[in-house]
C-alpha cells in the first residue's frame, strides 16, 4: 500500500515578481538558498525547461539523499516581461528511493513590490523506511518546504546565503 501526503505552504516576498522569478529560475543561485544542496545537474535538457531531467543530491543530517527531478510545467516559457495578471507556474516531479513527489509552485503579484509564492506538495511513499518516516514525522516535510521558502525569502530580500549561516 502506498502512503500519500499533501500540503500547501506559502510566503510573501518583498521583491517584484519578475525579480523573484528570475532568482528562482537561475541555477547559479540554488546553493545560496536551497539548504543542504550538494548537487543539481541536468542529465538531459536545459535547466528549468519543461522535460529537463536533473540529478539532485541533498545532505539531510548525516544522510545524503539522491533523486531525479523532472520539470513538468513552466509557464510562461519566457520569463521576461510577464504581465501583472499572469500567474507563473514552476512544476516538477521528484523521484527517489521509496518516494515520488510533485511540487507545483505558483507565483503571483500580491503588490507592486511583493510576490506571493504558493507551493502545493504531494508525496507518495512506497518503501518501508519512507512510509515509516511519513507516518512518524509527517510535519518534517512541511517544515522543510517552509524552511526552503524562508531561506529563499532571506536570499531575495537581504542577499543572505545559507552556506554562510551560523545556526
Amino acid at each position: 500500500m502506498m502512503r500519500t501526503m499533501k500540503y500547501t505552504v506559502s510566503i510573501e516576498i518583498v521583491r517584484p515578481r519578475e525579480e523573484v522569478v528570475r532568482l528562482l529560475a537561475d541555477p547559479v543561485h540554488l546553493p545560496k538558498w536551497l539548504r543542504g544542496l550538494v548537487l543539481h545537474e541536468p542529465l538531459s535538457g536545459e535547466h528549468g525547461q519543461v522535460g529537463t531531467t536533473s540529478r539532485v543530491v541533498m545532505q539531510m543530517g548525516q544522510r545524503k539523499v539522491e533523486c531525479t527531478e523532472t520539470i513538468t510545467r513552466r509557464e510562461p516559457a519566457d520569463l521576461r516581461e510577464i504581465s501583472k495578471t499572469t500567474v507563473v507556474h514552476f512544476d516538477r516531479e521528484i523521484v527517489g528511493e521509496g518516494m515520488w513527489s510533485a511540487v507545483r509552485d505558483r507565483l503571483t503579484e500580491s503588490g507592486p513590490e511583493t510576490t506571493l509564492w504558493e507551493s502545493e506538495n504531494e508525496y507518495r511513499f512506497s518503501g518501508f523506511m519512507m512510509k515509516l518516516v511519513a507516518l512518524l514525522m509527517p510535519g518534517a516535510f512541511r517544515k522543510q518546504s517552509q524552511q526552503h521558502m524562508q531561506d529563499f525569502k532571506a536570499f531575495a530580500e537581504q542577499g543572505k546565503d545559507v552556506r554562510e549561516a551560523t545556526d
